[in-house]
């Protein structure tokens, strides 16, 4: 007797065989681009610093490059990125403009992490470095919220993620492109905390798409022994 196909376990079986295998193939390509990004971002942030261009054409292409650049910190210019931790302690990241000395304007710099108690520059003066520096750090895009990112509130110098334009618009100065610095620097008393990235992203794509290949065969293999049970039965 030929194998013959019910029809309900059929219209259930074959969508969810077709899911399971676009889910499994979309993960070999997620893999595929999460193993290009990590390399890039090896390559770009173990490279030696380049000097930070007064203008990016392609600020994408610098994303992760590490770079260099001289000028002096406008300290009372800073803005209070919150809602960061480290090593699990709660506290936020300090972003400072920095007014390049070559001319090309100014540069939005994370200089790293403060506890609550730090937010104060008073409390922390001796980082508060004067004069010109040379600051060392990453680039990186300013990608906007999260899906449930609250707002920034610029009234209160209150940010929840990092906006070019509006931090520059509150303090009067033009519009920035739209990225910023990471920096790599430390600081004198210890805080801000720099260097604040990781290279070596997590990839569990590999995992995750055997996981869905390997359902859409157990799926196929449940289908074709119950047919050939109820064959059986039949006969």
């Amino acid at each position: 007797m030929g194998f013959r196909p019910k029809l309900w376990p059929t219209l259930f079986t074959v969508p969810a065989l077709i899911a399971l295998v676009f889910l499994g193939s979309w993960q070999v390509n997620r893999l595929h681009w999460k193993d290009t990004l990590i390399q890039r971002l090896q390559e770009r942030g173990t490279a030696a610093p380049v000097a930070l261009p007064t203008r990016i054409d392609t600020v994408a292409a610098y994303e992760f490059r590490r770079v260099s650049v001289t000028g002096e910190y406008l300290h009372d210019k800073e803005f209070y990125v919150i809602n960061r931790s480290l090593n699990g302690k709660p506290g936020l990241n300090i972003v400072t403009l920095l007014k390049r000395s070559d001319g090309g304007g100014h540069v939005l710099v994370n200089r790293g992490w403060v506890p609550f108690e730090k937010r104060d520059p008073k409390t922390r003066l001796e980082g508060q470095v004067t004069g010109g520096v040379i600051v060392e750090g990453i680039v990186r895009l300013a990608k906007g919220p999260a899906m449930f990112t609250p707002e920034n509130e610029p009234h209160n110098n209150t940010w929840f993620y990092i906006d070019p334009s509006s931090m520059t618009a509150a303090v009067g100065l033009l519009p920035l492109q739209g990225y910023y610095l990471l920096a790599a620097n430390k600081s004198p008393g210890g805080v801000p905390v720099g260097h604040q990235w990781r290279i070596d992203l997590r990839n569990n794509h590999l995992h995750y798409a055997i996981t869905w290949f390997a359902l859409a065969f157990g799926l196929l293999v449940i289908y074709i022994v119950y047919h050939r049970q109820t064959e059986n039965r039949l006969d």
